[in-house]
């Protein structure tokens, strides 16, 4: 089993910045993939940016390209999402989530953190 956790959440204003956090426990060593979704009001989960554990490969969406930085600690086990000119738009909880060797699913998920950029 692997865990995750996420924090950094909270109350920012358009064009300004926050850095996520998301820990990873359990059998880290299983881990291949770590992703960050997004989910706002009355809108479906999205996809935002994920990492490789091993080779540090980023995929980012689309809409936070170029905003959006996703990395990671190996040793301090934590996946950071930094969040730069933000808008009202990235409103949402974002869920930190993480798949294992030999599947292209994620099955280990936080339980999210808000995100609120006020205009």
């Amino acid at each position: 089993q692997v865990q995750v956790e996420e924090s950094g959440g909270g109350l920012v204003q358009a064009g300004g910045s926050l850095r996520l956090s998301c820990g990873v426990s359990g059998r880290t060593l299983e881990i291949d993939n770590v992703g960050w979704f997004r989910q706002a009001p009355g809108k479906e989960r999205e996809f935002v940016a994920s990492v490789y554990w091993s080779g540090g490969t980023t995929t980012y969406a689309h809409s936070v390209k170029g905003r959006f930085t996703v990395s990671k600690d190996n040793a301090r086990l934590t996946v950071y999402l930094q969040m730069n000119n933000l808008s009202p738009e990235d409103t949402a909880i974002y869920y930190c989530a993480a798949y294992r060797y030999g599947t292209s699913t994620y099955d280990s998920w936080g339980q999210g953190t808000q995100v609120t950029v006020s205009s």
